[in-house]
């Protein structure tokens, strides 16, 4: 096998939906700056990507860090099962607490072994003690897809190292979308699938009364689905694509060998919602819930083969972990002791509820949008969402319905 070549370059001559079609619309509530996951304060995020030349490893990991001291001050957290033929390491902690004190690694069916160690190893570096040993808990949290199609998984490329270096190089950048990451040899609703990521910002108040604005944001590893459901903005763009490439010999070729590879391995989604609004445990399991929608308005099912599985986390409270050993905070663990944290007023939720599905929408759209045609494993080829074409069928439905607004 050709030796791996570790790659972090941006896919080329491809752009995010927005950059596509500007003015589209896509819920009601603005973008962050950056319009991705690293707008909400604190998390950082990394991918790396691996290709050999020969085209039979297409593959990476990405690492996303809740805080820079994810170890010392846990997040609350939440987990919403769609579908469940997937994986998501550390989860029932994460239910059984309502914690997360771990980097989010999301990677291949085949790595979750090597990022769980990999995590360890940065930990053991950072954190253990002068001779050598620990004296901590750390339940690593690693999600992955299945990349088969596109990717030897055979060869176990991604290794622990890697791990250590993403968290080191983890950075509040913008994230690089498309094949890259662990989103590298995803396939998504007909084509090349990948890594995306959107944000929202939505009004509110700080626990003083004083106005204060909360992000949002999702980041999506997407590798589920097929052409005809695939909808942008509500309009019924996969029906367009397919009825377009039954025209064509070729292009009704491919589709049926990606639908002949779906119908072997359906593929999943893995998606990590971020905020820095102060939420309870029970209110991140309700917020990764939402995630639903945004996932059904582009076209996801959840079929039974799919490993559908969604957590959210927010940066609003620090709690403190590590209680045990001597050089970690000292508790008594049978004397109850309180900690004092802020969570939003139920009653008010909506906005972070309804960002939440907007920004899941939108993330995937920049996954397809920004994802490169692709020829890997065995010489199975993948063809990327044809921007030219997306952007003629949303440019005449939206001037329709302007029109008829006009008429009104």
């Amino acid at each position: 096998m050709s030796e791996p070549n570790l790659s972090g370059s941006p896919p080329s001559a491809r752009v995010r939906l927005r950059d596509l079609v500007p003015g589209i619309q896509v819920g009601a509530w603005p973008t962050g700056p950056k319009n991705g996951i690293t707008d909400v304060p604190g998390v950082l995020v990394h991918t790396k990507s691996i290709h050999t030349p020969d085209g039979a490893v297409n593959t990476g990991l990405t690492t996303i860090l809740p805080r820079k001291d994810w170890f010392h001050n846990a997040c609350h957290a939440g987990i919403f099962r769609y579908n469940g033929s997937g994986e998501l390491t550390g989860s029932h902690w994460i239910e059984e607490t309502g914690l997360l004190h771990s980097p989010i690694v999301l990677t291949n069916s085949f790595a979750v072994g090597n990022c769980n160690t990999g995590i360890y190893q940065y930990a053991i570096e950072e954190y253990s003690g002068a001779d050598g040993s620990v004296d901590w808990f750390l339940m690593p949290v690693v999600g992955e897809t299945y990349d088969g199609y596109l990717n030897d998984l055979t060869k176990f490329v991604v290794t622990p190292q890697h791990v250590v270096d993403g968290i080191k190089a983890a950075s509040a950048d913008p994230v690089l979308e498309g094949n890259t990451g662990g989103g590298t040899g995803m396939m998504c609703q007909g084509f090349k699938g990948g890594t995306g990521t959107s944000s929202r910002v939505v009004p509110g108040f700080d626990s003083k009364g004083n106005e204060k604005s909360y992000t949002i944001a999702a980041l999506v590893q997407a590798n589920y689905g097929r052409m005809p459901p695939l909808k942008i903005t509500g309009v019924p763009v996969g029906r367009i694509l397919a009825a377009e490439a039954l025209k064509s010999k070729e292009a009704a070729k491919a589709k049926a060998e990606y639908d002949a590879a779906k119908d072997t391995k359906d593929g999943s989604i893995i998606i990590v919602l971020a905020t820095d609004a102060p939420l309870s445990a029970i209110q991140l399991q309700r917020l990764a819930k939402r995630a639903t929608g945004g996932l059904s308005r582009v076209g996801g099912y959840g079929h039974n083969p799919s490993g559908d599985i969604f957590i959210a986390f927010s940066t609003g409270n620090k709690i403190p972990v590590q209680t045990v050993g001597s050089n970690h905070r000292s508790v008594d663990p049978f004397k109850a002791n309180t900690l004092v944290t802020e969570s939003i007023d139920d009653t008010t939720i909506n906005a972070l509820l309804e960002a939440a599905a907007d920004s899941t929408e939108e993330a995937i759209y920049n996954t397809l949008c920004m994802a490169e045609s692709i020829t890997g494993f065995k010489g199975n080829h993948v063809d990327a969402l044809p921007l030219d074409k997306v952007k003629s069928i949303l440019e005449r439905h939206i001037a329709l319905e302007q029109a008829i607004q006009a008429e009104m």
